[in-house]
């Protein structure tokens, strides 16, 4: 069977629907949640911005991409995956981030304009976060946000934060945090926690990860060019000696683009052995990547 023959089958299985919302529930009481063994281990899934969104609009929103993607973790969850997610900003947060230097640090010339940039950035990712945890739900899965901004503190990989909060088995309630805006102890006062960054951490600490997947957006995988060029291929196997021509849009993105992605995730491959870049807008792939091992797509491997 092909990759793309796989069939998706309906489950029996239907969870109860609660009542909690992206940003009620308190770190503290997290513990409290349902509590199921999981037999296979983690699945980290980063949803990309491009994928979710439309990138060169303003907070534009893909439901479809989102909602076929939600079908898929369904069907992870009942084959007793713990799933968390990450999700990019897209739309919702690199344009008003670009247009007011945001990834910068504080700009005194224009520092009021920058407070409340940074307020609607936040207020954005979060209406963001709400709508996947939205989808999530119409599928009878619930999912609780947690925005960087509140537990986080500095950019990069080596940011300060508690990570322990993802590594509950929270049985079906599936933690989701976001690239996000977050405050800096040094000067620059402020930053942009990458989602890829986020990615990093959680895939190398948190115990149990069997995969970590990025869903890219309307693209296989990595591909030897940019994939707006006719003849660009998909690279099935990527490590960090092999030389690509990666496709950035710096008048949007703000937090490094592929090549970040590409870094961190052969950073990711140094301890897990399943890390795929895969075309998101094909999410039955990660059905079958789990369940025998390959797929269409990128493997990632170790420098």
């Amino acid at each position: 069977m092909s990759p793309d023959s796989l069939i998706i089958l309906p489950s029996n299985h239907v969870t109860l629907s609660c009542p909690i919302t992206a940003f009620n529930v308190s770190i503290e009481y997290s513990h409290l949640f349902h509590q199921f063994v999981s037999t296979k281990g983690r699945i980290v899934i980063k949803l990309g911005g491009g994928l979710i969104t439309n990138k060169n609009k303003v907070k534009t929103l893909d439901k479809d991409a989102i909602n076929k993607v939600c079908k898929v973790i369904k069907i992870l969850i009942e084959e007793k995956y713990n799933i968390i997610i990450v999700h990019g900003a897209g739309s919702y947060g690199h344009i008003l981030s670009k247009e007011m230097k945001i990834s910068e640090g504080i700009n005194h010339d224009i520092n009021d304009k920058q407070i409340k940039a940074v307020k609607q950035i936040r207020e954005d990712m979060r209406e963001l976060n709400n709508e996947v945890i939205d989808s999530l739900k119409r599928v009878n899965l619930n999912s609780t946000g947690f925005p960087p901004s509140i537990w986080a503190k500095n950019i990069g990989k080596e940011f300060i934060g508690d990570i322990s909060i993802f590594e509950k088995k929270l049985g079906e309630i599936i933690p989701i945090c976001f690239g996000d805006v977050v405050e800096r102890d040094d000067e620059k006062e402020f930053g942009i926690l990458s989602g890829d960054d986020l990615m990093y951490r959680l895939s190398i600490e948190i115990p149990d990860v069997n995969f970590t997947i990025f869903l890219l957006g309307d693209v296989d995988g990595v591909m030897d060019k940019p994939p707006d060029n006719s003849d660009a291929e998909l690279v099935p196997i990527w490590n960090s000696n092999d030389s690509i021509r990666t496709s950035h849009n710096s008048e949007v993105d703000v937090t490094g683009g592929m090549d970040l992605k590409l870094m961190r995730a052969s950073e990711i491959a140094k301890k897990i052995d399943n890390v795929w870049f895969l075309n998101g807008d094909r999410p039955e792939r990660i059905l079958q990547l789990v369940r025998t091992g390959s797929t269409i797509g990128t493997k990632i491997k170790p420098q």
